[in-house]
């Protein structure tokens, strides 16, 4: 039986697991074009120490604990959490405490909806130095049998808003070599950065071009109904079973590491 439920106000916190608010307001910006007019958002990044990009799989293990941390203080006042990087950062870790919150990522979200608009895709990325994680989690994801290529437009996280032209052709390059060479039907764009070049592409190219924040964003709110309609919400068995909150409570887990007051408050 559907479960009636009438509140229908959806809160979505997106991080940017970056040390830079670069991307911020112009994530925030994108969101409300899309956003459901229910739904509220929050972008935050971390604090300025962090690395200013993830490109290096080092940087990606100092951001992690920020990641599930902020994960666990905001979970009770969110319905889901967005983590804003293609690599997927932290996914699973956050996903351990994240209560009856969804949390969402780039590349998780945006494979599952590319299967159901095409029967093969290639996702454009950075640079060639991305492409062994993401393949890896392509993989893990179960779609290495839909995957057609990854193809690197040799350009940082943060080159793709310094020339928005160039980076366009080099996307619209990469796009029909994947689409006239590899057999790709739908385009993925490998980035979060990588905003604002999509709806270009698909009238150049013809096939379905999906943003990597567009993706896990609207995922999250599809994701967050059936919660509210139909109780699907986190599986807490099995390896979904969270940290025990006695040792959360008696380690003191979380109890020392801050967090920044922006993070709780939501309209």
């Amino acid at each position: 039986m559907v479960e009636n439920n009438n509140n229908s106000k959806m809160r979505i916190l997106w991080i940017n697991p970056v040390g830079t608010t670069a991307f911020d307001a112009d994530t925030e910006r994108i969101l409300a074009e899309v956003k459901r007019s229910e739904t509220t958002i929050k972008v935050v990044s971390l604090p300025s120490d962090r690395p200013r990009h993830l490109e290096y799989h080092a940087y990606e293990a100092l951001v992690v604990a920020d990641i599930v941390r902020i994960t666990y203080a905001a979970a009770p006042r969110y319905d889901a959490i967005v983590i804003g990087c293609f690599y997927d950062v932290g996914l699973r870790e956050a996903r351990e405490v994240s209560g009856n919150a969804m949390v969402l990522a780039p590349c998780q979200s945006a494979t599952a909806i590319a299967c159901n608009l095409g029967n093969t895709f290639s996702v454009l990325v950075g640079r060639t130095k991305w492409i062994p994680k993401m393949r890896e989690n392509v993989i893990f994801y179960g779609h290495e049998h839909r995957l057609a290529s990854m193809r690197a437009v040799d350009l940082g996280v943060h080159d793709f808003q310094a020339d928005e032209e160039k980076t366009c052709q080099r996307l619209i390059e990469e796009g029909r070599r994947a689409v006239e060479e590899d057999g790709a039907e739908v385009l993925i764009l490998g980035c979060t950065a990588e905003y604002g070049f999509y709806q270009k592409m698909q009238d150049v190219l013809g096939v379905p071009v999906i943003d990597a924040i567009l993706a896990p964003f609207k995922y999250a709110e599809f994701m967050v109904e059936l919660g509210n309609r139909i109780r699907w919400r986190p599986s807490r068995k099995g390896g979904s079973e969270p940290p025990p909150p006695s040792e959360i409570e008696e380690w003191r887990v979380f109890a020392d590491l801050p967090i920044d007051p922006q993070i709780l408050t939501i309209e």
